[in-house]
C-alpha cells in the first residue's frame, strides 16, 4: 500500500463518476491528505443494483479527512458540467486536478450494439471527457500548484484484436486516450495530462455485472488504482503525456508486493484489455489463464481428439439431475463453430434434464456461440467462462442470470475430471 504524503492537502480535485468504484477510491485516497473533492456523478438517489450515491461518497470523503462537494452531473450535459465547475470554484476557490473517470461499457459486436448504447459510450467516454476537460481547463491554468488531468483510459493499441469484438467500446475508450495525446502537447509546461490503466481486472460494480458470479476473486481492488493515481497526481506538471499502467507506476514508487491488492490473494488474475505488445505476447498471457485466443495462428492450435463434443455431453448428462433442473430452470442452446461445429442443447427446465445434438424442443433462454474446441475447454475447467466472455471467445444472447448459473454445472464437471 502506498503511504500518503500530505502533498494533496488543500488541493481541489474534480472527479467524474466518483460515487463508487475507482473514482470513489481515488477520492478517498486524496481525502486522507485533507484534499477538497468534487464528486461529480449522476447517482443522487440509491440505485436498485449499484451501491452508493454522491451523498454517501461525500460522507466517506469527509470521514477520511477531506472536504466534499457532491454535484449531480451527467457529463453528456454541458450545462450540468458548467454548473458543477462554477459551484466548485465558488466553494473551494479553484480546481487543481481533474480526474476523468466516468465511463460506459458494452462489450458487443457491431450488429449487436444498439445505437442507443453507441451514443451512450461515445457521449460519456469521448465527448464527456472532452467537454469536462474543456470546462475545467481555464481553472487548472490558474492553479498555483501542479495542475493535472488524469484520464482513466488505456494506451492506444491498434492491434485489431481489441476492435473486432467490441468496436464501439474501443472507439469510445480510445477517445479518452486521444484527449491525453492531444492535450498533453497543447498544454505542455502548463498542465500535466496523463492516462492511467489497470494491469488486471478491478473489482467494481461494472465488473460484477459483466463477469457474474465468481469474477471478484480474479480481480484486484480499486485501491491499486487509487494508489497509482495518487503517485501520478503528486508529480510535477512537467510529468505529462504518459500512458501509465497501475502496477508499473507503483513499482517505480518502490512497491514490490501486490498481494494485498488482490480480492483473493494467490488466485490467478484476469488481465485487462488493450495491454498486449504483440499478438504472440497476448496469446501467452491469455493461455496462462486458461484461454485459447481466437487470433492464435492455426498451426499452433492444440490437437483435438475425435468426438470431443459428444464426450463432453456424456459428462454433462451424467452431471444433471432433478435438483440441478429445479435450481436452474433454463434451456440452453450452443451454436458451435470450428472443427466440430454444430448445434447442441442442454435442457435444465423440465424433468431430470436432457442434453444432446440438435435444436432444443422450444425457444432457448440462452444462446451461447463459440468455437467447439473452446467449448470443450470451458466445460472441462481449462477455460474460465468469464475470461472467454470478456475476450470475445464466448458470445451470449438471452438471460445472463441463467448463463451465470451454468457455471455451477461446469464446477461439477470439473470434479468429474473430463
Amino acid at each position: 500500500m502506498l503511504q500518503n504524503t500530505g502533498k494533496l492537502a488543500g488541493c481541489t480535485l474534480f472527479i467524474t463518476g466518483a460515487s463508487r468504484g475507482i473514482g470513489k477510491a481515488i477520492a478517498l485516497k486524496a481525502a486522507r491528505d485533507g484534499a477538497n473533492v468534487v464528486i461529480a456523478a449522476k447517482t443522487a438517489d440509491p440505485h436498485p443494483k449499484l451501491p452508493g450515491t454522491i451523498y454517501t461518497a461525500a460522507q466517506e470523503v469527509e470521514a477520511a479527512g477531506g472536504k466534499a462537494l457532491p454535484c449531480v452531473v451527467d457529463i453528456r450535459d454541458e450545462q450540468q458540467i458548467g454548473d458543477a465547475v462554477k459551484k466548485a470554484v465558488d466553494t473551494f476557490g479553484g480546481i487543481d486536478i481533474l480526474v476523468n473517470n466516468a465511463s460506459a461499457i458494452s462489450l458487443t459486436g457491431t450488429l449487436d450494439t444498439p445505437t442507443k448504447k453507441v451514443d451512450l459510450m461515445l457521449g460519456i467516454n469521448l465527448r464527456g471527457t472532452y467537454l469536462t476537460s474543456k470546462l475545467v481547463l481555464p481553472h487548472l491554468l490558474k492553479s498555483r500548484g501542479s495542475p493535472h488531468i488524469l484520464n482513466l483510459s488505456p494506451p492506444l493499441n491498434l492491434n485489431p484484436v481489441w476492435f473486432k469484438n467490441h468496436t464501439a467500446y474501443t472507439m469510445a475508450k480510445y477517445g479518452m486516450s486521444m484527449c491525453v495525446l492531444g492535450m498533453a502537447e497543447e498544454f505542455r509546461g502548463q498542465i500535466a495530462v496523463n492516462a492511467l490503466w489497470p494491469r488486471t481486472a478491478i473489482q467494481t460494480a461494472a465488473m460484477d455485472m459483466l463477469g457474474g458470479e465468481g469474477v471478484a476473486k480474479q480481480c484486484r481492488t480499486a485501491d491499486i488504482m487509487a494508489d497509482a493515481a495518487y503517485a501520478v497526481l503528486t508529480k510535477p506538471k512537467e510529468y505529462t503525456g504518459n500512458f501509465l499502467i497501475d502496477e508499473d507506476v507503483l513499482r517505480s514508487e518502490g512497491v514490490r508486493n501486490f498481494d494485498h491488492y488482490a480480492v483473493q490473494p494467490g488466485h490467478p488474475l484476469l488481465p485487462d484489455f488493450f495491454l498486449d505488445e504483440t499478438p504472440e505476447s497476448l496469446v501467452q498471457k491469455m493461455e496462462e489463464h486458461g484461454a485459447t485466443p481466437a487470433f492464435k495462428p492455426p498451426s499452433q492450435a492444440p490437437p483435438t481428439s475425435s468426438g470431443p463434443i459428444e464426450s463432453t455431453f456424456d459428462v454433462i448428462r451424467a452431471s444433471i439431475n432433478e435438483d440441478v433442473v429445479k435450481s436452474t430452470q433454463g434451456l440452453y442452446r450452443f451454436d458451435l463453430t470450428g472443427q466440430h461445429g454444430g448445434v447442441w442443447f442442454l435442457d435444465l427446465k423440465s424433468g431430470s434434464g436432457s442434453a444432446g445434438a440438435g435444436e432444443p424442443a422450444s425457444k432457448a433462454d440462452v444462446v451461447m456461440t463459440m468455437d467447439s474446441a473452446d467449448f470443450t475447454k470451458m466445460f472441462s475447467g481449462r477455460l474460465k467462462p468469464t475470461l472467454a466472455f470478456m475476450s470475445g471467445k464466448l458470445k451470449i444472447k438471452g438471460d445472463m442470470t441463467l448463463a451465470i448459473k451454468l457455471e455451477k454445472l461446469m464446477t461439477r464437471m470439473n470434479q468429474a475430471k473430463l
